[in-house]
């Protein structure tokens, strides 16, 4: 696609008009000054725009922060770098960011509720139901929920790694129509700004595509943990649900109210394909792969063409250490990984079923659960075919 600017189709535009429940992701430079110090007059305006936006449609926000206000409560000279000091920022500036929220929606008349969630709300399957659940109790309450990591508890091994992941997670968790990315940049461009004078914001990406990802840059700050890469694959993974994202500069006045007015405001991507179904998603998004399955040719063609499930005569080789049931990815001969899925058996029966004909399973194994290692039901692709 060419990636010079030119006008929201009216099909995006229109869909972003027509958004009733929309998920705002609240950056940390969104809520700090240039010193990493809270913005509380641009904070005051910003809540503003978001009362306006929930008082016409279901609003979801997901707000970073904590860590940024706590090392400022803190009186800290720097961001912690060690875990434990790291939770005990996010402890004391996420009340202070939750105050925040409360007394400034409070004050338009709405009230609010926090959440606090980690990978393990996700991929727990009643978890993430009941996160769902209480997500729909409170947008039938006409509350706002605010959304952050839990990063208390979180650890390497159930953190989602930055908010914007957490952000398409939960349009897919409330079934959100139009994810917000605020950040301090005005959307994607085709170049770095800072070392190219004559970039250009690219207005509309009707689908991410590799060339898209490149373009993404790292983090522009010591305060965030998101840059545009990790937007661009949020947009990705909002997408998957169905949902529009745009990605647009949270310090410019007015611009949820713009936004939402149709105006061409930030960088939007659209979502082209079919959502996938919630299974789908799930194993798609949520869960961390714990191994991979090296398939031939054959293989691989047969479950991206054909849609069929995995058998072992097409596995060549097993990475990792994994039980039944857990995620996995699966990867051709090149060892790019092209789906993912959940595995029917573990990783040390893998090994001796690796190139196995189905009908041989349980002679190898002396018991068999399933003629498929990776049943289609459980599977999904993650890459165009």
């Amino acid at each position: 696609m060419p990636l010079a600017t030119h006008p929201y189709p009216l099909s995006l535009r229109a869909k972003v008009l027509q958004a009733r429940r929309l998920v705002v992701k609240v950056g940390t430079a969104v809520l700090t000054d240039p010193s990493g110090r809270f913005d509380a007059s641009h904070f005051e305006a910003l809540a503003t725009e978001l009362a306006e936006v929930a008082r016409r449609r279901e609003l979801i926000v997901v707000s970073s922060g904590a860590i940024a206000l706590g090392v400022e409560a803190l009186g800290l000279v720097a961001r912690p770098t060690d875990l434990p000091g790291k939770q005990a920022a996010a402890a004391v500036g996420q009340c202070w960011l939750m105050h925040q929220y409360a007394q400034q929606l409070g004050r338009q008349h709405l009230a609010v509720g926090q959440m606090l969630l980690t990978h393990e709300d996700f991929a727990d399957r009643r978890r993430y139901l009941n996160a769902r659940q209480t997500l729909g109790a409170l947008l039938a309450a006409k509350a706002v929920p605010v959304i952050n990591e839990n990063d208390t508890v979180s650890v390497e091994e159930i953190q989602l790694g930055d908010n914007d992941s957490l952000a398409a997670l939960v349009v897919g968790l409330c079934d959100a129509e139009l994810l917000v990315l605020l950040s301090d940049v005005e959307g994607l461009f085709d170049a770095d700004p800072k070392a190219a004078a004559d970039a250009r914001l690219v207005e509309q990406v009707p689908e991410v595509t590799p060339e898209i990802e490149a373009l993404a840059g790292g983090s522009r700050g010591g305060l965030g943990t998101g840059g545009m890469t990790a937007k661009v694959r949020a947009a990705r993974r909002a997408s998957d649900s169905g949902a529009l994202t745009v990605i647009a500069s949270g310090r410019r006045p007015g611009v949820l109210g713009a936004l939402l007015r149709g105006e061409n405001v930030g960088t939007i991507f659209g979502a082209p394909r079919p959502p996938l179904r919630a299974r789908q998603r799930w194993i798609a998004h949520a869960l961390h792969p714990k191994g991979l399955l090296v398939v031939d040719d054959g293989a691989r063609d047969a479950l991206r063409r054909r849609g069929s499930s995995l058998l072992p005569s097409g596995l060549t080789e097993v990475r990792g250490d994994f039980d039944r049931g857990e995620a996995v990815e699966i990867a051709g001969p090149d060892g790019k990984a092209f789906a993912r899925g959940l595995a029917g058996y573990g990783s040390r029966e893998l090994a001796r079923l690796a190139g196995v004909r189905s009908g041989e399973i349980e002679r190898v194994l002396g018991y068999k659960y399933l003629d498929e290692i990776v049943h289609r039901d459980d599977l999904v692709l993650l890459e165009e075919t």
